[in-house]
């Protein structure tokens, strides 16, 4: 099958498999492993192909760790699955990256403004341990499987390998979790949301980054989540580690007062192996609803 030509310029381009309404990201040279849905906030190129790229292959499902077993499945499909937006996409750019030799460079569609809402029918993850639910990434994202982490009393939501193995012995990975808030982290009612989710990007820069590393916070600002007080900390992580494949990421932590005894942590990080994932950060966070 042919895909964006090997001249095209990187970008969101409609998944060269046919996959209905979602788009693969071309580096220029390489399809990336992991998908995402189309709509609002993507910019979809259309360009020449000139050569023929192999259409990449299904990723494979991340292995297990020993003597960890998933949770009960929390993710629900909500509505068709987007075969209407193809015809969209379609209509607007003309056709896909397949195109003919003389066409012309590649142009990009209009984009809205980042952070709009993922498409009506995206599946969805139900944390009802949390009270929270937010977009299901797609194609290459896994149920997140690896234990609980030490800043929630459980854990759900979705991950991909970017390390198979690291200096530590373990793996290095991007993710989009959600949990109720463990004890011990500040927390003591709505005034709390800055302090505590401010404590907890502590802990997560010290249990999950190569050290030494430098912080620079992008946005620290208070939020409404369907009505219930929220505090949104997002950060740029910078290290320079021998036997790390990324020399950094970009992370932000979600902390919303559902009004349980523990608020709901929502975690998103992207190391910058997949940078062009960085506008995922922003749609998941503005389409997150609080469960009744």
């Amino acid at each position: 099958m042919t895909g964006a030509g090997q001249d095209a310029a990187p970008g969101w381009y409609p998944d060269p498999a046919g996959t209905p309404g979602m788009v693969r990201w071309w580096s220029g040279t390489a399809w990336s492993d992991v998908m995402m849905p189309a709509g609002p906030g993507v910019q979809v190129h259309r360009g020449a192909a000139r050569t023929a790229v192999q259409e990449p292959a299904a990723p494979e499902a991340p292995a297990q760790p020993a003597g960890r077993r998933s949770r009960a499945r929390l993710w629900v499909a909500a509505g068709a699955v987007l075969v209407l937006l193809v015809a969209a996409v379609i209509a607007v750019l003309g056709r896909s990256p397949g195109g003919d030799a003389t066409a012309e460079e590649p142009v990009v569609a209009p984009a809205p403004a980042p952070g709009d809402p993922f498409p009506p029918g995206t599946v969805r993850i139900i944390d009802e341990v949390a009270g929270i639910s937010y977009p299901y990434l797609g194609e290459g994202w896994s149920e997140f499987d690896l234990g609980r982490q030490l800043e929630t009393s459980a854990t759900a939501g979705q991950y991909f390998t970017t390390q198979e193995a690291t200096p530590d012995g373990g793996i290095f990975i991007s993710q989009c979790t959600s949990g109720p808030v463990a004890e011990g982290y500040g927390w003591a009612g709505p005034s709390t949301l800055q302090s505590t989710v401010t404590t907890l990007a502590a802990s997560v820069r010290a249990n999950y980054y190569p050290g030494p590393n430098t912080i620079e916070i992008r946005r620290d600002e208070p939020r409404t989540v369907d009505g219930r007080p929220a505090h949104l900390l997002e950060f740029q992580l910078s290290w320079d580690v021998e036997g790390y494949d990324a020399s950094g990421e970009r992370a932000a932590l979600l902390l919303i007062d559902v009004g349980r005894p523990a608020p709901a942590l929502l975690y998103v990080s992207i190391p910058n192996t997949h940078a062009e994932l960085y506008g995922v950060i922003d749609r998941v966070v503005t389409d997150v609803d609080v469960l009744e």
